[in-house]
């Protein structure tokens, strides 16, 4: 399927390890034009080079959201400015990454507001490509209790409840939203990897959930991402795609 991303410009936050590098692979591979942050400037520049084998425009750059509110706007404008538009945002800067999920105040600054000032910024450009997409990343973790109460859990609850409202308000300037809930996915370096070495009850405990019967990969959340932005997915808004190989039990209406 042609997915209609050649030429796209596409706004990713949190793109050089994980889900968010799984996703600006694909968004290359498509032939979209990208722009991208992380904090760590070697993975940055690795990712850079990698993306660049496919012809498309890249734009990566090292950013820290603990530089505030204030650069993050202008992280994002200049972003713009790099690509001379933006048709797709997707903001997945968070505490997971940055091990952090206890901490409320960072999971406002991050998912939250990295989410909502993105919205923002991006709004007018966004409505001018006639094809504006915005996918915002939640988690199961949201859905259904998971491990402790923290903050993670609550504000990613929160950005469903968000991207729901936001699809009404942007609809008739011919934005989509939409979000995507992974459940527990793991990788190289990433979460459940540290798990599995220190909390092996609990990592055991996690894989024997999945209806699956197995872990799920970044690329797997990556292609419903992708996807969920595309033109082909044209009429599709205000929905929230849960990808957890059946790990949440919940009925979902």
């Amino acid at each position: 399927m042609d997915l209609g991303l050649k030429g796209k410009k596409v706004i990713l936050t949190g793109g050089s390890r994980g889900i968010g590098r799984a996703t600006v692979e694909m968004f290359a591979a498509e032939g979209a034009d990208v722009a991208f942050c992380s904090r760590n400037s070697d993975q940055v520049a690795e990712t850079a080079t990698a993306l660049g084998v496919h012809g498309g425009k890249v734009f990566g750059s090292a950013f820290d959201m603990e530089a505030g509110h204030d650069a993050y706007r202008a992280w994002l404008q200049q972003a713009l400015a790099d690509l001379g538009g933006c048709d797709i945002f997707v903001p997945m800067i968070s505490t997971s990454g940055a091990g952090a999920t206890g901490d409320w105040q960072k999971g406002l600054d991050y998912d939250i507001m990295g989410a909502v000032i993105g919205a923002e910024v991006l709004e007018e450009a966004l409505a001018a490509s006639g094809n504006g997409s915005i996918v915002i990343m939640a988690s199961t973790a949201g859905l259904e209790t998971f491990i402790v109460p923290q903050g993670y859990n609550a504000l990613k609850g929160a950005l469903v409840v968000y991207a729901g409202q936001l699809s009404q308000a942007l609809g008739p300037k011919g934005i989509r939203v939409n979000a995507v809930s992974p459940g527990p996915i793991k990788f190289a370096g990433g979460n459940w990897e540290a798990i599995q070495s220190v909390m092996p009850e609990l990592y055991d405990a996690t894989q024997a959930q999945f209806a699956l019967g197995r872990w799920g990969g970044p690329e797997e959340v990556a292609k419903t991402v992708v996807f969920l932005a595309s033109p082909a997915s044209s009429y599709t808004t205000g929905t929230n795609v849960v990808i957890d190989g059946g790990y949440t039990k919940r009925v979902q209406f």
